[in-house]
């Protein structure tokens, strides 16, 4: 099937196999590795991405699917400008511990903020819900997300 889509500012136009998964699409075509495969369920969302603007997990997507769409993944969360305001917080609060579940987790986050300025502990564990993180107990990312969303944007 031919499709036609913009990845992280890029646009895209080839041919997929009809039963190919957006995520190995972006992992194996695009070579964007940063996506990650956890359960292949679309429990653990380590595969999330943004799709015209909303989170999806791509495991659960068929390249095909996304045809027509605009796409962000981790490599292109943060516009080209370095990291942004989540994935600093993440990282200078050393919230994760193995970093699989990173690019999921920063996507939701992210998303989360640029619709809630000022969220409250539950609202962050509500957003972050769709997202499994087998290292932490949760509490530090929490804390890290809640940190940047006092940063300015």
């Amino acid at each position: 099937m031919k499709i036609k889509l913009n990845v992280n500012s890029e646009d895209y136009t080839g041919d997929v196999e009809p039963r190919l998964l957006l995520v190995d699409f972006l992992r194996d075509t695009l070579g964007l590795t940063g996506t990650h495969v956890g359960c292949e369920t679309g429990s653990c969302g380590s595969c999330t991405v943004l799709l015209d603007g909303r989170p999806v997990k791509s495991c659960l997507m068929l390249a095909a699917q996304a045809d027509g769409s605009r796409i962000i993944t981790i490599e292109g969360i943060s516009k080209g400008e370095g990291m942004n305001r989540v994935q600093k917080s993440i990282s200078e609060s050393k919230a994760l511990q193995c970093g699989f579940c990173a690019s999921g987790i920063v996507i939701a986050a992210t998303w989360f903020l640029e619709r809630n300025e000022n969220p409250n502990e539950s609202d962050v564990r509500e957003a972050l819900s769709g997202n499994i993180c087998r290292c932490t107990g949760y509490q530090p990312i929490v804390d890290a997300v809640l940190n940047a969303s006092k940063e300015v944007k």
